[in-house]
């Protein structure tokens, strides 16, 4: 009977890591989807160009590299597909409350939705560099990225590591259970010293302090990329309960869901109202950038809210958002997508929010969490870009700006027949 329970539980929570994993790597999709709506039609051949490769790069790193880093498994050169299965079985013989104690599953399982959040954190910097960085300097960046600096933060997070072998992060009553700080302010990190090195774009700001908007190429595709990113949002926040085989399980992965959703709904909203308050229209752009936010938010903790509370949440995420992208523009910070505003302040937002529902947190762990994330990934970042900017240099040229780095960077454009001239 204990080994039938064994096999049952290994099969559903092996099935359930890896079916959110799918829908997290789906979010890859919406990345690019919501980044090819909001910027200029001659740089969007680029920017899918980016978003693909950036994937690409994020497994094959974290595959070599990354996952060892992390958490000290060398998936790389060991047999992943490999069970152990007298030793597993062994350990959930052991376990005091049988099959409803912690998840069994497969290694391969494990690597697989690990891996999607790496290509998410990177996501977010391809949409903050966006229209004047080079392809092939970004595509380097991602290799350090995804291979080094965001495995050795998460092995002091979620891997448990001694933070430079100083302290311990759990110790202190740090707590990100899906990775609002872990990946999304990571990612706004390294988009930031990126950002700052590499410049506005042209034209972008004036000499008298102006900003000139750049209307996106393409709002069907920025608001369907959204959808999709709120749909994978589900397996990114669902899929870190770890486990579904037993009642409570399952019971907390639906509660993950709702709030997951409800916090959604809540930024939307907010952002939606807040756009029309501070500038008397209805601005697609910051309703789509509320909803990210305030999922964003939600994903530090989704699991002990009650949904109410969940919507709250959301709602202070979609109203910092707005007020985040502003007051980033009147600094002439030029971030094309809101991406350093919804991952980087509203993942800093949610991992200040956690101790108010989960007693087990400290606000002082969650803040020296937050520094020891930002510090770490901001500077490193900017190490690698500066060092990208002497040797190879990280932006185009003004004349492959004002054409669009589609040429320049890719030879070809993503709406030919739209542009005059053009058979």
């Amino acid at each position: 009977m204990e080994s039938n329970l064994f096999h049952l539980q290994y099969a559903i929570d092996t099935f359930y890591f890896l079916v959110c994993g799918a829908l997290v790597m789906w979010m890859a999709a919406g990345f690019a989807m919501l980044e090819s709506g909001l910027v200029r039609a001659k740089n969007t051949t680029e920017i899918l160009t980016k978003n693909v490769a950036l994937f690409a790069v994020a497994c094959t790193m974290y595959l070599v590299c990354g996952y060892a880093i992390m958490y000290g498994g060398n998936i790389f050169l060991s047999g992943i597909a490999d069970v152990d299965v007298d030793g597993v079985l062994g350990d959930f013989a052991t376990r005091e409350d049988g099959f409803t104690g912690g998840s069994i599953y497969s290694a391969a399982s494990d690597f697989f939705f690990q891996v999607v959040f790496v290509a998410t954190a990177m996501s977010i910097v391809s949409g903050a560099v966006a229209e004047r960085m080079k392809l092939w300097a970004f595509l380097v960046f991602a290799v350090f990225m995804t291979g080094f600096i965001y495995p050795l933060e998460g092995a002091w997070t979620w891997g448990g590591a001694d933070v430079f072998g100083m302290y311990n992060l759990g110790d202190l009553g740090f707590s990100d259970f899906a990775g609002s700080g872990i990946v999304h302010m990571a990612g706004a990190a390294a988009a930031l010293a990126g950002v700052l090195l590499l410049g506005p774009r042209k034209g972008k700001y004036g000499p008298n302090g102006e900003i000139r908007a750049f209307p996106g190429a393409n709002m069907p595709l920025a608001a369907l990329g959204t959808f999709i990113l709120w749909m994978g949002w589900f397996g990114f926040n669902g899929g870190s309960v770890l486990k579904l085989g037993d009642v409570a399980s399952a019971n907390s992965v639906a509660m993950v869901f709702l709030n997951t959703n409800a916090a959604a709904a809540g930024g939307a909203i907010a952002a939606l109202i807040t756009a029309r308050l501070m500038f008397g229209k209805a601005d697609l752009t910051m309703l789509l950038n509320g909803a990210i936010a305030g999922l964003v938010v939600i994903t530090a903790e989704p699991s002990t809210p009650s949904a109410l509370t969940a919507t709250i949440w959301g709602a202070l995420g979609g109203i910092l958002v707005v007020l985040s992208i502003v007051t980033l523009d009147k600094l002439r910070i030029d971030d094309p997508v809101g991406a350093i505003s919804a991952h980087g302040v509203c993942g800093l937002l949610g991992l200040l929010l956690v101790p108010v529902t989960n007693g087990d947190v400290s606000f002082s762990g969650q803040i020296i969490g937050a520094l020891t994330i930002f510090i770490w990934v901001f500077v490193a970042s900017l190490v690698v870009w500066g060092i990208l900017k002497a040797v190879m240099g990280i932006r185009v040229t003004e004349e492959e700006e004002y054409e669009g780095v589609d040429l320049s960077e890719c030879g070809m454009e993503a709406y030919p027949e739209f542009v005059s001239g053009k058979q």
